[in-house]
């Protein structure tokens, strides 16, 4: 699979705009790689493309891979920013998300990885669980601040079908989700990070001063991007391409010079969907004159006449051109954007 990823990035070199900004290992468990297939990637990367000076290097990692010797490891590595996949800091939740590392992991691993000279930190964290209490939500984001952190993504439980989350629920074994639970625990994030150094820049995603995602940021503004690996998806502004799931049939893909790729080529109502999703998600908002740059004078026209019931209800707000969402309004931004679409 290293190899096979190795060799995509040689056969994609063209795509890829030199020099990368960010670099973001994701999807998966990155953090399992071994040291020396790090290496193989970093070394092909290097090989192939320019890195920007600060470039920000993300890995994604569980709390139980992070021991001494891996973070020891890691230091030999450009990596600069690390994604610990936390959930939350107590046992019953993390039992309920099938998660393998325990809460004490959980903390252990923060301090591991500030002990080692690492200070640009995202954590994970997840409300709304049918046993997350608002007290311990409330320790949760507590600890999130007590950590000191710079940057916090969170995000409400869904249920998934066909998980055993799904069944536990069907079968009466757990509480369904509480859709006023969940509202409220949202709000008490937004209250104690905000209040604790933090801006709300995207609906999940709180940093403090200039310690925002770049690299979620880049997608949330609609820029390009190339996703290496089975499953991983990529972005020019025209069309959306995936690599396919099978790792089986990547791999004889790739082994034969080919890309496994599907491909959609986005028409100008997926453009502005995508476009209204993302921007209302965000501090950044919509830019208008963007969004009438991109798409025909009639199809404008008809997405400024859905807008006007919502900028009527005090629900979106326009300011120096862009379109913004009222935070008032953040727990609904899906929803919202989502009655704004143009079928």
């Amino acid at each position: 699979m290293i190899d096979a990823i190795c060799q995509e990035m040689k056969l994609r070199k063209n795509e890829v705009q030199s020099p990368l900004e960010t670099i973001y290992f994701g999807g998966g468990t990155p953090s399992v790689l071994t040291t020396l297939e790090l290496g193989q990637i970093f070394n092909q990367i290097e090989k192939i493309f320019d890195i920007a000076p600060g470039a920000e290097i993300t890995l994604e990692a569980n709390p139980d891979d992070l021991n001494h010797q891996k973070i020891n490891d890691l230091r030999n590595f450009p990596i600069n920013r690390f994604s610990i996949g936390i959930q939350s800091f107590f046992d019953e939740d993390l039992r309920l998300m099938r998660r393998v590392h325990t809460a004490k992991e959980a903390e252990s691993s923060i301090k591991r990885v500030q002990d080692a000279g690492f200070d640009n930190i995202t954590i994970d964290l997840i409300y709304g669980s049918p046993t997350t209490t608002n007290q311990m939500w409330q320790c949760n984001l507590q600890k999130a601040i007590d950590f000191d952190v710079p940057h916090v993504s969170a995000y409400a439980l869904t249920v998934e079908p066909r998980t055993i989350l799904q069944h536990q629920i069907s079968k009466n074994l757990i509480n369904n989700i509480d859709d006023e639970k969940q509202h409220h625990q949202f709000d008490m994030l937004v209250k104690e990070l905000t209040s604790n150094g933090f801006e709300h820049y995207e609906i999940s995603n709180f940093g403090k001063k200039d310690f925002f995602s770049r690299h979620n940021s880049a997608y949330w503004q609609g820029k390009k991007y190339v996703g290496i690996g089975p499953s991983a998806h990529s972005y020019n502004g025209e069309s959306r391409r995936w690599n396919i799931a099978n790792n089986t049939k990547y791999l004889q893909a790739i082994l034969q010079k080919k890309l496994p790729q599907e491909i959609e080529i986005l028409s100008e109502k997926d453009i502005l969907n995508e476009l209204t999703m993302i921007g209302l998600r965000t501090t950044y908002g919509i830019d208008l004159g963007k969004i009438q740059s991109s798409i025909s004078e009639e199809l404008f026209l008809e997405w400024k006449q859905n807008l006007q019931p919502f900028l009527t209800e005090g629900k979106l707000i326009v300011e120096n051109n862009k379109l913004f969402l009222n935070p008032k309004f953040r727990f609904f931004a899906d929803g919202i954007a989502s009655d704004l679409f143009i079928v």
